[in-house]
């Protein structure tokens, strides 16, 4: 007996005991593990859900951080071990089947938001314990001002004992007393610092409203005021604090002194430092990922007047199959060589290289004149893709198709000019690959709507959008209407009408096509039984529907057939199915059969678009069908008198052919009344076109009936 899959519960529960094994450790706590893990549960569920949110916002894991303080998990250690289990177990427990690639992106910006929530209520924390330090030093302001104060031992215990840099001067600048802690940060002697001027401590990076409110300080304006500020050290190297500086007055309130207290957060930025970086670049490649990429690009687009920008889009052509044959650690290998080689492309100011993910690459460039740079960027990366790549004794060669978008900024955003690229890099790889395609509104147009009328498709089945009409198959003897054919249209709600060449590739692509075929074989056959119950004999005999390649490979088309001849209460007689000429080409035994069995039932099996397939005439003896649909193509130049004799020739042949075998031959596309003549003479058996009448409502139809029954 197997045991039951984990379920989401169970799985965010391992991770959190994952965590709290790697945390508990260097955590300041009086609970037990299991404890601690109970308090960590629903820091990791915040932690799930932001990851898998349908809109994500990071703003959750800085929660997550704040929490980890509020827990006294406030040791180095505590913040590492918490981020390398995000990273590693975050997705692989809490991500389910998503795509793995955006929830890689997405927890690496996670682990970004903790690390600054850690950080922030951290600072917060320590600020707390330096105004109560704070207090403590002007309460026992008096001793530096007034040698009278009785309470010197008390200060001298909190200015030489505190765990934080103290400094005082005089309002002049000129440092009078320092604490060792401070002594210790800037790495020198007590000696070395007293006496110095406050303002011979400024830094390259100092903001420019540090010294501003330095001023208003020592004026008497301010009493106290908090900056970030880097100081170098005697060495050179730089060190970062959070400054707190108050201003210590007389009993008479007259300003005296100032009172610096510094905390080192040189470890914690050069960790936020690291963090963003691996936040922001790609851990295979090092290049760029596609935040940084897309902040890159952001700042771009809100670039004034005047400015234009040119973006290249690479997707390497066959990547799939080295990953598929030599694995992925080859497929790695190569990345990184691509890599390479593209960052060796961007080296102009304004020019930069990302990787988005998988095989796909951008290169952005920008200034005043990017149409001639972002070609000439295109043809460096074209270049470089030409010499082949050694791995592992072998020597691929690498193909590239790249989609470029340029333009002038503030027109379009990230998303859209991405998007634009996207398509473009597409157009260029559906046209053979190994080049590169400039951006075509149009064309971005027509995908847009092909991608919005894909997502539709679903919703437009269950909304009943769809509608048939019907197009009358004539006799050519007797001019009678002896069936009709379903067509199915889309009635949009924003395009309106739409043919079946807009909507069918697409429902073939997304499979959608078994249930919407399945509901045009329903209607029909309803429709079909409704004729015959109006008009007995005078009706259509038979109900033509075409039947796509997918549906041919469905494993319940024989059965659901059946079952909606026998829910309707018609004759298999009654329905012939259309299969193109080109899914039956080299079509094995157990492709054909189904349509057998359907044959075998009574169902007709008409052969569409023959002579378009350029198959084998002597495979007809084994297809299942009992008629030809003859192509369009073989009948144009009979819409006028007299026909092309070659063509006259050919359509003689096949319909020759085709009764020889047995096979009835029906003509698509008639319209005119010389063409229908020359296709009797020929003797073909029926036909449609516009001749006899364009597809439509079924009343239409029964209304053709009719008058062929009385008339």
């Amino acid at each position: 007996m197997t045991a039951a899959p984990d379920g989401p519960e169970d799985r965010l529960r391992r991770f959190a005991t994952i965590w709290s094994r790697a945390v508990f450790p260097v955590t300041s706590t009086s609970l037990t593990r299991p404890e601690f893990e109970d308090q960590l549960l629903p820091l990791a569920r915040l932690l799930s859900e932001a990851l898998l949110a349908r809109t994500f916002d990071p703003h959750a894991a800085r929660d997550v951080g704040a929490a980890l303080v509020d827990a006294h998990c406030t040791d180095p250690d505590a913040l590492s071990h918490s981020l390398d289990c995000v990273d590693a177990y975050l997705v692989l427990y809490c991500g389910g089947d998503g795509p793995q690639e955006e929830l890689r992106t997405r927890c690496s910006r996670l682990q970004h938001a903790l690390a600054a929530g850690f950080a922030e209520r951290l600072r917060r924390r320590t600020l707390a314990e330096q105004e109560s330090i704070a207090r403590a030093a002007l309460q026992a302001q008096g001793v530096v001002a007034q040698a009278l104060h009785a309470s010197e031992a008390r200060f001298r215990a909190v200015f030489e004992g505190a765990a934080i840099g103290i400094a005082i001067a005089d309002l002049d600048g000129k440092i009078l007393q320092v604490n060792g802690a401070l002594t210790r940060m800037f790495g020198g002697a007590e000696q070395s610092l007293r006496g110095h001027n406050v303002s011979e401590w400024t830094h390259p990076e100092d903001a420019p409203q540090v010294w501003r409110l330095y001023e208003e300080l020592v004026r008497g304006e301010r009493e106290h005021y908090h900056v970030e500020k880097a100081f170098y050290r005697p060495d050179g190297t730089a060190l970062w604090t959070n400054l707190t500086v108050s201003l210590l007055r007389d009993p008479d309130g007259r300003p005296e002194y100032q009172l610096a207290l510094m905390e080192d957060t040189t470890e914690r930025r050069l960790l936020n430092l690291r963090l963003r970086y691996e936040a922001t670049h790609d851990a295979l490649t090092g290049l760029p990922n596609r935040t940084l990429f897309f902040e890159r690009l952001e700042k771009v687009l809100a670039a004034g007047e005047g400015q234009r920008f040119g973006l290249c889009y690479l997707d390497l052509d066959g990547f799939k199959t080295i990953n598929d044959s030599l694995g992925h650690a080859a497929g790695d290998r190569l990345l990184v060589e691509i890599a390479d080689r593209l960052q060796s492309c961007a080296t102009a100011p304004g020019e930069m290289v990302a990787r988005l993910g998988g095989d796909e690459f951008v290169a952005l460039t920008t200034g005043p004149d990017t149409r001639r740079e972002v070609d000439e960027l295109a043809a460096r990366i074209m270049n470089v893709l030409v010499a082949p790549v050694r791995i592992e004794g072998r020597e691929l060669t690498v193909r590239g198709s790249i989609g470029i978008v340029e333009g002038p900024a503030g027109e379009r955003s990230p998303a859209e000019v991405l998007r634009s690229a996207d398509i473009t890099m597409y157009r260029a790889k559906s046209a053979g690959g190994n080049r590169y395609e400039l951006a075509d509104p149009e064309a971005d147009a027509r995908a847009i709507t092909r991608h919005g009328l894909t997502t539709a498709l679903p919703a437009a089945l269950d909304r009943g959008e769809f509608f048939i009409e019907y197009q009358p198959l004539v006799h050519l003897g007797d001019g009678s209407v002896r069936g009709a054919e379903a067509l199915v249209r889309w009635l949009h709600p924003q395009h309106g009408v739409l043919g079946p060449d807009r909507f069918i590739p697409l429902a073939e692509h997304t499979g959608l096509i078994v249930p919407l075929g399945r509901w045009v074989l329903e209607q029909s056959v309803r429709q079909a039984r409704e004729w015959r119950e109006r008009n007995g004999d005078g009706g259509p005999l038979r109900i033509n529907v075409n039947l796509s390649p997918c549906q041919l490979t469905h494993p319940g088309l024989v059965q659901d057939t059946v079952d909606i001849l026998e829910r309707a209460g018609v004759s298999p007689d009654a329905l012939c199915l259309e299969v193109t000429e080109s899914a039956l080409i080299g079509a094995d035994d157990d492709l054909l059969k189904p349509l057998r069995r359907l044959a075998e039932m009574g169902v007709d099996i008409a052969l569409d678009d023959f002579g378009t397939g350029y198959s084998n005439l002597a495979n007809l003896r084994r297809l299942p069908v009992s008629v030809l649909k003859l192509d369009r193509s073989f009948t144009q130049s009979m819409q006028q008198f007299p026909a092309d004799p070659v063509d006259l020739k050919i359509v003689e042949g096949i319909v020759s052919l085709a009764h020889s075998l047995d096979l009835a031959v029906t003509v698509e596309g008639v319209e005119t009344g010389a063409q229908a003549e020359q296709l009797r003479i020929l003797g073909c058996d029926t036909a449609q076109g516009w001749y006899y009448a364009r597809p439509g409502p079924p009343d239409r139809l029964h209304e053709l009936a009719l008058v062929d029954a009385t008339g």
